[in-house]
């Protein structure tokens, strides 16, 4: 699917489909004007259940981070002074996103400075690491056209509580969306709900088959029968031969 831009890709369902949760923090808005990115924040989905599985870095930028992106994630020149560079952590964040499919909101902007940082560090672009990527943004809009569509909004629309988010963080911002991300695509997974165990499937079958045997079958009266047949003539006289319902026409009627 298309890089960096993202266009919303309905995701994979049933087997082990493996998609990685995925925000960053950056220094600023470009990074084609040099800002950098500062923190990587990773939650793995395994056929679409949380592992449990995290990847998360805060990084040195080599740079100074901007006023407007300090006070949106609180993140500190003097904090990440010790921290280490984007390509000391490079071969574990690969290793960890390798093959997955990337879930991400408005992920032309985490992929455009994550494939910026793999350039700097002479490591292959995401689309040659992971097999693709859903960008929440777009499925939100498809979703809720009109509506606000950022994190927070659509935790409060579907009931995830982001009350310990007072400011952006890589790796909470993550949690949350793959919290988000769950609820967004949650449906009919099978014909039986919430079966987990093959023996619970195998019950839930025999309890239908026995329930259907006991169904009470009307069969139409020779009385119904004619009639009927009555109503497909008169309604392929009146089609002029091209009645759908009789497949084989009395050539009397013709």
């Amino acid at each position: 699917m298309p890089w960096p831009g993202a266009a919303w890709n309905w995701p994979a369902r049933g087997g082990d489909v493996r998609q990685i949760v995925l925000d960053t923090e950056t220094t600023g808005l470009d990074h084609r004007l040099g800002d950098r990115v500062i923190e990587i924040g990773c939650v793995e989905i395994v056929a679409r259940k949380l592992t449990g599985r995290r990847f998360h870095r805060y990084l040195n930028p080599e740079r100074r981070i901007d006023a407007g992106a300090q006070a949106v994630h609180g993140i500190s020149d003097e904090f990440l002074l010790d921290k280490p560079r984007f390509q000391e952590v490079s071969g574990e964040f690969i290793d960890f996103i390798a093959g997955s499919e990337l879930v991400i909101h408005n992920a032309s902007f985490d992929v455009g400075f994550l494939n910026h940082e793999l350039s700097l560090a002479r490591l292959p672009a995401l689309e040659q690491i992971c097999g693709g990527v859903c960008d929440t943004l777009t499925l939100a809009r498809e979703l809720h056209p009109g509506r606000r569509n950022s994190l927070d909004a659509l935790c409060d629309r579907y009931e995830i509580d982001n009350a310990h988010r007072s400011l952006h963080g890589a790796l909470l911002d993550a949690e949350l969306l793959a919290e988000v991300f769950l609820a967004m695509t949650r449906g009919q997974e099978s014909l039986i709900i919430d079966v987990e165990s093959k023996a619970e499937c195998e019950s839930v079958i025999r309890e239908i088959a026995v329930d259907r045997s006991r169904l009470c079958v009307l069969r139409a009266s020779p009385e119904e029968l004619a009639a009927h047949d009555s109503v497909i003539e008169d309604m392929w006289k009146g089609g002029k031969g091209c009645c759908l319902w009789a497949a084989r026409p009395d050539p009397a009627l013709d």
